[in-house]
């Protein structure tokens, strides 16, 4: 403040004001605000707000993030509005590199598992599979749906890649000769999300038509399909023992707006849900064991809200509001201890958990 006031001395007041004001604003830019809930030992739920410096790293992209994905436990890749693909390296906060092949809105990114590659969805209805380590250019263009593609999956061996679209149709390629070797369609199946069950031939898929069904691709047949619910189902996931799944659903006013648990085994049925949110909840995935210290589930919402559940009793431990972030639109573990999430109006965020004081939830940077 003496440097301050020895700058001002000579100053007319009304300029010292401006000058002041400006200096306060730079400062304040460095802070965010947000507000979580937190679950007491005793049951009681506090609101506390946080207001604590986080990083603002570069920006990924110019307009709303649709889809993120952790490639390795330093990079991950994401897409959007503005169709392009990034790959970036959120421990540094460097954007490694741009990939532009895409005509309309990236829908969603998969990795492969263990390798450089990976794929990207668009409304344009085709995918394209890139390299980090080649040229900014795709590596294959794979064409064949009608309308947008709106599901991704893998082969937990990297072998073959399930694509979903809005054309109601599924299809299976052979990612080393980029041909379609499967098709199957169903009926309003408006697909929404693809998951491929860790060490299965299986696919998860998650549906406009409220349903999730379970694909073997074997043949690309439907080998069963989950009670329907009440609302879109908007995205799946898998749990890494590929035993349960998670599915969450669209709405609005909190009606709707849940995620639930599913049992992959023999029963498949219903285990429980996870209510809360008050708008469409878009994401949704398992923590690793070292993100918490009891079985949990994070989702994230429209509301610009991030949930941890305990995944055993559906009991909601911690919610993080990224304020100004508008709509919340994909998750993923980034690494043990990290989350990002993307966002329509603050690209993408690094959340860490901290078990200091239970666990919480916090926004540590911004990209």
């Amino acid at each position: 403040m003496l440097l301050l006031r020895c700058h001002l001395k000579h100053t007319p007041l009304s300029q010292a004001s401006c000058g002041l004001c400006a200096i306060m604003g730079k400062l304040q830019s460095k802070l965010k605000h947000s507000s979580y809930k937190y679950s007491r030992p005793d049951g009681i739920m506090e609101e506390r707000i946080q207001t604590k410096a986080s990083q603002e790293y570069s920006p990924a992209h110019v307009d709303a993030v649709s889809a993120v994905a952790a490639l390795n436990s330093d990079l991950c890749v994401s897409g959007g509005k503005d169709k392009i693909v990034v790959a970036y390296n959120w421990k540094t906060g460097n954007m490694v590199k741009r990939f532009k092949g895409h005509e309309r809105e990236i829908t969603k990114v998969a990795c492969s598992p263990r390798s450089g590659q990976f794929f990207s969805a668009s409304r344009d209805r085709r995918v394209l599979m890139w390299d980090l380590h080649e040229a900014s250019q795709p590596r294959q263009q794979l064409c064949g749906h009608a309308l947008a593609v709106t599901g991704l999956a893998v082969s937990p061996d990297a072998s073959q890649l399930c694509t979903g679209s809005r054309d109601n149709a599924l299809l299976l390629w052979d990612v080393g000769t980029g041909r379609c070797v499967e098709r199957a369609s169903v009926s309003r199946n408006l697909v929404t999300h693809l998951c491929w069950v860790p060490n299965e031939p299986y696919i998860l898929q998650s549906s406009e038509d409220k349903t999730i069904r379970l694909w073997d691709s074997r043949g690309l047949q439907v080998a069963h399909m989950f009670p329907t619910k009440q609302h879109i189902q908007t995205y799946c996931e898998v749990s890494m023992d590929g035993h349960k799944c998670v599915s969450c659903s669209n709405g609005f006013g909190g009606e709707g707006c849940e995620a639930t648990l599913w049992d992959l085994r023999q029963t498949r049925n219903r285990i429980r849900e996870y209510k809360g949110h008050f708008q469409t909840v878009a994401s949704c995935v398992f923590l690793p064991r070292t993100l918490a210290l009891v079985p949990a589930i994070a989702t994230s919402s429209h509301d610009s809200k991030v949930k941890i559940w305990n995944q055993d009793t559906g009991a909601c431990l911690f919610t993080l509001s990224l304020d100004g972030s508008g709509p919340l639109t994909s998750l993923a573990v980034g690494d043990p201890i990290s989350l990002l999430c993307a966002s329509f109006n603050r690209g993408i965020h690094l959340l860490r958990v901290d078990h200091s004081r239970g666990l919480e939830l916090e926004e540590v940077a911004a990209f």
